[in-house]
């Protein structure tokens, strides 16, 4: 079975305060300046422009909801604990370092590093692209008192629903007592209600689930999964592309990483009965000759040698095919049969 995730694995040490930020905040919100960015399923950030009419409403939506939420509830005993310790408990926002969420990290690198490359956003006016968007993020920047002249920034990132846009070929607008033709190519519904912040290195969390849809991140299951790399790497020779590994591998691959946790690698076949194994089942995993390591170049590889450590694969005594088992049920020993060790 997998390694069990102790406390101590768990356990964060941190100087952010979110009521001291939002007070900040709060303070300098008339000085703050905003960018907006779409970004797809694959965390590409896209450039959006808005009218200056829009500028109120942009930081009313964003940033003073949350941080009204949080000087508001502050009276209230809203309380500041960590994500990982969290237990869906009410009156609480939660934090966790940007390091442990991978696709906010990569999101934030992206508008931060390449701005300069990231295009605007243009559907077309077919609706079709803006069926692939994710999320909506602000960047708000600021000069602080105690910046130094530096600007500081933080971000707050929504989930968007497809099915909160209105195309404008198949809407109607009404106005007064009569329909009339919709003005623009696409109305969209922003969601109203506090998801995230990302404030320097600490992503601050309003609603749990939310966030975990948004970023695809599920704590438990990362965990299981990084135990589960250490092990695999412990034991087999693995050789990966530059600037890839397995722990990014493994990244959102939920059903691989439930079919390691049953698993004990430290029991499993060798590396050597490995490769014979995926020989005998003629299966396109590479080995490197020089010095025997497993070659992993993308998912597909991933999924192949998870399979492979199963024992997923087999040949039919009867029709000498090769078949992937989908699921296995261990049978009981037969009556009489004496237990093989």
């Amino acid at each position: 079975m997998a390694n069990e995730i102790t406390n101590s694995e768990i356990s964060k040490v941190t100087d952010f305060d979110v009521f001291q930020w939002a007070n900040e905040i709060d303070e300098y919100k008339n000085n703050v300046s905003c960018e907006l960015f779409l970004f797809n399923k694959n965390y590409t950030p896209f450039k959006v422009r808005y009218s200056d009419k829009l500028t109120a409403s942009v930081k009313a939506m964003f940033m003073m909801e949350a941080v009204s939420y949080i000087v508001k509830e502050a009276d209230k005993g809203l309380e500041q604990r960590e994500y990982e310790k969290s237990d869906g408990e009410k009156n609480v926002v939660y934090r966790t370092d940007l390091d442990n969420v991978v696709k906010a990290k990569t999101l934030l690198e992206l508008i931060e590093k390449e701005y300069k490359d990231i295009e605007y956003f243009n559907d077309g006016g077919s609706g079709s692209e803006f069926k692939k968007i994710k999320g909506i993020i602000a960047k708000f920047s600021y000069l602080g008192g105690d910046s130094d002249g530096k600007t500081k920034t933080f971000y707050i990132a929504k989930g968007i629903a497809a099915s909160s846009a209105l195309k404008g070929a198949t809407s109607w607008e009404l106005n007064g007592e009569s329909f009339e033709p919709f003005a623009a190519e696409i109305a969209l519904k922003m969601p109203e209600d506090n998801q995230v912040a990302i404030v320097e290195d600490n992503v601050v969390i309003f609603n749990q689930s939310k966030f975990e849809t948004l970023f695809q991140y599920d704590f438990k299951t990362q965990m299981l999964a990084d135990a589960q790399a250490k092990a695999i790497e412990e034991k087999y020779k693995l050789t990966f592309p530059e600037g890839l590994t397995l722990n990014a591998l493994l990244q959102d691959k939920k059903p691989l990483v439930k079919k390691l946790a049953d698993l004990d690698i430290a029991e499993e076949m060798s590396q050597k009965q490995l490769i014979e194994y995926c020989d005998e089942m003629q299966l396109e995993l590479m080995s490197d000759d020089s010095d025997g390591s497993i070659i992993i170049q993308d998912d597909k590889d991933l999924t192949m040698f998870v399979n492979l450590i199963n024992e997923d694969y087999f040949i039919s005594p009867v029709n000498g095919k090769r078949y992937e088992i989908k699921s296995k049920k261990l049978l009981s020993e037969p009556e009489g049969e004496v237990p093989r060790n």
